[in-house]
């Protein structure tokens, strides 16, 4: 009884967990995106204050550095939806 709960666990498992996973990443890099986005307006009015320079610099690389985790997810989710299986057997070819 346990070898076939495990048999029929290890082949549902990873094709349970590897849309999750990839739905995962996708749900983390909207939340990036989202955060890059925010602080947009305060950047541009920022960029419009003559000594909003400080607040500018750090509104940029704030924003640079959401919108590359944002993306890098994004792109981690279609490497993760687009391998042939989760894990493959010892021997195997991909």
């Amino acid at each position: 009884m346990r070898g076939t709960a495990r048999k029929l666990a290890e082949h549902i498992l990873p094709k349970v967990i590897k849309p999750l996973h990839t739905l995962w990443h996708q749900v983390i890099g909207f939340c990036f995106l989202v955060l890059a986005l925010t602080p947009i307006p305060s950047a541009v009015r920022s960029y419009n204050d003559p000594n909003g320079l400080p607040h500018l610099i750090l509104s940029l690389i704030f924003i640079v550095l959401m919108g590359t985790f944002g993306i890098t997810s994004f792109l981690r989710a279609r490497k993760i939806s687009r391998s042939s299986q989760a894990n493959p057997a010892p021997g195997s070819r991909r």
